[in-house]
């Protein structure tokens, strides 16, 4: 057995706690006893027991007594009872207060040993699935959501408060914020969080690949429609939708739109079935959606369908102090990646990184940092490694990312937009150029 399955067993007989004792450690289960309830109370209150053996009937607190009392502090306790006196009326109280099983005196040890294993096999389950949760808390953190400053704090005291409700959110601030980290903080703090997370860059699609994106379509309904596929609607039961770019969304889609928010109810493209779907909605926008509402280019129904809660997020230029802690922490998530040892920067530079004025936010400093590292030959970031306004002309130096971006940007340009010329062309696969147009916010002309 890969875990060490813990029992306690409670029976006033001497006798009866030897036998079971004795087979028990056979078995290779941790084994202890106690001659009545009041002892047993004492040591589970001091130790921890996956499954108690007791007795019934017992001088001073009888065994329905003591299993109330173990229930009433610990719910997913497993007890089994144990009688030489067997009655059906006992049995059902037995296990109305909870007992996991009855079992009769004098035992049949093949018998009672299948029953222990059977309570062993869901303590296994019940731990591991304890520890499957914890690891998936670990590595969904947020620890990406750095800042002291009074602004981070605000926004970080209202993701916490807003995590626990099924509200729809809209996030707003400036590109290269963290609008997205913000909307993977407030599902991984909510009830939601061990279901999935699913993102759509609205942006990134024209309307009819967003409409089967969001509702997902049937075979054969339209060219190129070769099986069933689920929308992210559909793929995001129980969890959150994070909707990306909403205000690029066409006046069509957000009729669909609203009409899924308000029902939760949608059908397939080219289907006739109404699919249910249990979803938190959360939408990003860097534009101004009131004024859009003013405009006539965004639903005003929809607009307060969504904006139950909003979230603002400040641009870097209004919370300088951040910097050195965003810098640390860039510093050492590309360290890690890139296997180097720890770098340090020098004063200077970061006094300047602290002067910029980070059009693209916190996005543009990881990008300074993760170049910097690249480029760096010491141990130490220097001011010159970064690049700081007319330096990067100065010098014709750009990013990878930078260069990358300008190559699919042409060849998109070259192919009129034409996803699969386009994508032949690059070399790669559709969606990886999908990817590449929503990671660096490419928009049809």
């Amino acid at each position: 057995m890969a875990m060490k399955v813990s029992i306690l067993i409670v029976d006033d007989e001497d006798s009866v706690r030897d036998s079971l004792y004795n087979w028990f450690i056979e078995d290779g289960y941790d084994v202890e006893c106690a001659e009545n309830a009041s002892k047993a109370l004492s040591l589970i209150e001091a130790n921890h027991y996956h499954i108690i053996l007791a007795d019934i009937k017992m001088p001073g607190m009888d065994g329905l007594e003591m299993l109330r009392r173990i229930k009433a502090v610990k719910a997913d306790a497993i007890v089994i009872m144990m009688t030489a006196f067997a009655t059906v009326n006992t049995a059902v109280q037995a296990l109305k207060d909870g007992a996991y099983d009855y079992v009769t005196k004098p035992f049949d040890p093949d018998d009672l040993s299948h029953l222990i294993r059977n309570a062993s096999k869901q303590v296994v389950l019940s731990t591991e699935n304890a520890q499957l949760k914890e690891r998936v808390t670990k590595l969904e953190n947020v620890d990406d959501l750095i800042g002291n400053s009074p602004a981070m704090q605000k926004v970080l005291s209202e993701v916490e408060s807003v995590a626990q409700s099924s509200s729809s959110v809209i996030i707003t601030g400036e590109s290269g914020t963290g609008k997205e980290l913000i909307a993977r903080a407030i599902h991984f703090n909510s009830p939601r969080k061990f279901f999935p997370l699913v993102s759509v860059h609205c942006g990134a699609l024209s309307e009819s690949l967003l409409e089967s994106e969001l509702f997902g379509h049937e075979k054969g309904a339209f060219t190129g429609a070769m099986y069933n596929r689920k929308g992210r609607f559909e793929m995001a039961d129980n969890g959150t939708i994070f909707l990306d770019e909403i205000a690029t969304i066409s006046m069509k889609m957000q009729v669909e739109l609203l009409r899924v928010l308000e029902s939760k109810c949608f059908m397939r493209v080219g289907g006739n079935k109404e699919i249910e779907s249990d979803f938190r909605v959360i939408c990003a926008t860097n534009r101004d959606l009131k004024k859009m509402v003013e405009n006539g280019t965004f639903r005003e129904d929809l607009y307060y369908r969504l904006n139950v809660v909003n979230i603002t997020i400040p641009p870097l230029r209004e919370r300088v102090e951040d910097i050195p802690l965003l810098v640390e922490y860039f510093i050492r998530k590309y360290c890690e990646s890139m296997s180097r040892d720890l770098v340090k920067i020098e004063k200077a530079a970061l006094a300047r990184l602290e002067e910029f004025e980070f059009p693209g936010n916190v996005r543009e400093l990881e990008n300074m940092i993760e170049r910097a590292i690249v480029i760096g030959n010491g141990k130490e970031i220097k001011l010159k490694d970064l690049p700081l306004g007319k330096q990067v002309a100065a010098t014709g130096i750009e990013s990878l990312d930078e260069n990358e971006k300008k190559h699919v940007a042409q060849i998109l340009d070259k192919y009129n937009w034409n996803i699969s010329k386009s994508a032949k062309a690059l070399k790669i696969d559709r969606v990886t150029l999908y990817n590449k147009i929503k990671k660096y916010k490419l928009r049809h002309p």
